[in-house]
């Protein structure tokens, strides 16, 4: 059998989706998460951050309303107790709906003081985690003062469907929970967290970490917004006295109840650090 003069051309390794998804590229993947946002933000004069965290399960207000009508109607003439428990549960859906509209409201209000200071570069930008929730009502909030957001979702084993009011160039999505996580401290200047679940808490701790490490400069705010909360799941004061926190570590966190209260507190502290724009951005800028 007469061999060809040439063999088939081979598939460029980058373009092998195989290659790509395997063990050996995962270095490639890494870089691909961290190069790809700074790019896109760059190029989208995205000059620095403000992080809003939250559950994803707290509703608006209106919809929950809507589902505690729903359920209290199916309920009438039904004395069990399930049907107790899911209208107990859907009267909390519409008290924790306070902390949507809240979130929805600061964020307005942040995004309203930021555009004042220019787009170029775009200021205090509001970042969220991308999804349903205290992040949807983050991004909401941004656009209807008229300004962008940024949601950073993640790939889960259940789809979580970016929220329709993110700017969609700045519309990102991880695979890795570390690059997500690196994405939402590296241009960061404030933290907002809303009640939430785990997944809160495990990024509220990431960045205390960072905090008490040195690893993010002191001047960064975490705000922990609602006390009625916070206070029934963690006892900050009690970490306190039994010596696993210093004083100084408690004193990275502040706190806040209401919209106003926050806003005063943010628009304060960015003022106060953060208004000269860190250096490594114009630098940066220049070569993109």
């Amino acid at each position: 059998m007469k061999r060809p003069h040439y063999l088939p051309m081979p598939k460029l390794a980058y373009q092998d989706p195989v290659f790509m998804q395997s063990l050996g590229a995962r270095p490639l993947r890494i870089q691909a998460e961290y190069f790809d946002p700074m790019i896109r933000l760059r190029r989208a004069n995205v000059g620095d951050t403000i992080v809003m965290f939250g559950s994803a399960r707290i509703q608006p207000r209106d919809r929950a309303t809507a589902e505690l009508k729903r359920v209290a109607q199916r309920a009438k003439g039904r004395k069990t107790g399930e049907w107790r428990l899911k209208v107990q549960a859907a009267r909390s859906i519409v008290e924790m709906s306070r902390y949507y509209e809240d979130a929805r409201e600061l964020s307005h209000r942040i995004t309203e003081w930021a555009l004042t200071l220019g787009s170029h570069p775009r200021r205090f930008v509001i970042c969220s985690g991308g999804g349903p929730g205290i992040m949807e009502a983050a991004n909401r909030g941004a656009a209807e003062a008229g300004g962008s957001s940024i949601g950073l979702s993640i790939q889960l084993p259940h789809e979580q469907r970016p929220n329709a009011y993110i700017t969609p160039e700045l519309n990102f999505c991880f695979h890795y929970f570390f690059m997500r996580k690196l994405w939402f401290a590296q241009m960061a200047k404030a933290l907002i967290v809303f009640p939430g679940g785990f997944g809160t808490m495990d990024e509220l701790w990431e960045m205390l970490t960072l905090l008490q490490t040195n690893k993010l400069s002191s001047h960064h705010l975490i705000l922990i917004y609602g006390r009625k909360y916070w206070d029934k799941v963690l006892n900050w004061r009690y970490m306190v006295q039994s010596g696993t926190i210093s004083e100084a570590d408690y004193k990275l966190l502040q706190f806040a109840d209401t919209v106003d209260e926050a806003f005063d507190r943010v628009r304060k502290d960015l003022e106060t650090h953060h208004l000269n724009l860190d250096a490594d951005w114009e630098t940066m800028a220049r070569h993109l």
